[in-house]
């Protein structure tokens, strides 16, 4: 597969439009509102999926891999906001996302795996990749990012999303197409990216790589059985090590060796006697009683008493969480008052007694009901 710089392909997709970004705003200025209303209605079911021979793809080839893919990449089209949703201009959409790549990078196929269209329907890209989807297993060499082709799962979205959000029926697509691939292929929410978290490229918009946060949460809940986003409106924040708010102390350092790490990375550190810690900072919305958790990759290696502080109400709670189990899921380090505020809420030390490295992953804020 031909190695092609991404803003290559962006300046080929864009040079065949017909219809400009900017001649199209007026009629699909898409609101906030829209997602609300499709985080209620997606749901965790098997979306309908056109495959290559359905839309009419012309002969492609990709190499077939052993591996699954691990995680989901968020793309747009960086193509116009059209109003003509039917599925005869989704099929049209895929055949033209394909002859760009063919015909325009030279590639051997379309580069994504899948394709939605602003009218919420799911078309297979390069081919093998529904057949891989549906067996759960194995994947196809792709050329949708780079640092991503051979072990993600790259999904165009039609339209541009610099500044507007996609319509309620790609997101609810969307939603139900990713649950269902995090199911096959057992992947966790926490792994959907954007586009620009492997190249430098402005994909999949500012707008729509702001909303990912949702998208992972709704796709999690929607796993778990319930509408996207619509079973749980409480006020959540989630910070990560990486955030530009959390400090790290002398002794931690980065790492992405587990995979049931929270993000690209968390911080580690040998246990002993002394050393910095890693603050995690919160802005809480209103005074009340919230839930904190944290996510840590737990491993038998790691340890057993890594040492927590929360800090609420003018008072720190210190709380032990054993690493070596439960890790790559939310765990509560209890409920607490919490004023409002910007404040250093949790904190991660590496003095313990306990052997085996000392994990600073992210924490999760919940308002309690």
């Amino acid at each position: 597969m031909p190695s092609v710089p991404q803003a290559s392909r962006r300046n080929v997709i864009r040079g065949a439009l017909v219809v400009g970004v900017a001649g199209a705003a007026g009629g699909g200025a898409l609101l906030t509102a829209n997602l609300a209303q499709a985080e209620n209605d997606a749901k965790a079911k098997a979306p309908e999926i056109f495959s290559c021979e359905d839309w009419g793809a012309r002969p492609g080839s990709g190499s077939q891999l052993s591996n699954k893919p691990t995680k989901i990449v968020i793309h747009h089209t960086a193509s116009a906001n059209q109003s003509d949703t039917s599925k005869q201009a989704a099929f049209k959409l895929a055949k033209d996302v394909q002859s760009w790549h063919m015909d325009g990078n030279g590639w051997s196929d379309t580069g994504n795996n899948f394709t939605i269209s602003r009218g919420g329907f799911i078309m297979e890209g390069r081919h093998t990749s529904l057949k891989h989807l549906n067996d759960g297993k194995g994947w196809v060499q792709s050329a949708h990012a780079p640092g991503a082709n051979s072990d993600g799962i790259g999904i165009e979205n039609e339209g541009t999303y610099t500044d507007g959000l996609p319509p309620k029926e790609l997101w609810n697509a969307l939603v139900q197409f990713c649950a269902h691939a995090c199911k096959q292929f057992g992947i966790a929410p926490k792994e959907i990216y954007g586009h620009r978290d492997f190249s430098s490229t402005a994909c999949p918009g500012e707008a729509f790589y702001a909303k990912l946060p949702q998208l992972r949460k709704d796709v999690e809940a929607a796993l778990n059985g319930d509408g996207g986003g619509g079973g749980d409106d409480a006020w959540t924040a989630v910070v990560d090590n990486g955030d530009k708010d959390v400090k790290r102390g002398e002794g931690w350092k980065l790492s992405a060796y587990s995979a049931d790490k929270h993000g690209k990375d968390y911080a580690f550190a040998e246990p002993g006697n002394g050393g910095g810690l890693v603050e995690f900072t919160v802005t809480i919305p209103k005074d009340g009683t919230y839930t904190v958790s944290t996510w840590y990759a737990a491993n038998k290696g790691y340890n057993p008493k890594a040492p927590y502080t929360v800090h609420a109400g003018g008072t720190d709670k210190a709380v032990t969480v054993d690493q070596t189990a439960k890790g790559g899921q939310w765990v509560s380090l209890g409920d607490y008052k919490l004023k409002k505020g910007k404040q250093k809420l949790v904190s991660v030390g590496h003095k313990t007694t306990g052997k085996g490295y000392v994990i600073a992953d992210a924490i999760q804020v919940k308002a309690k009901k």
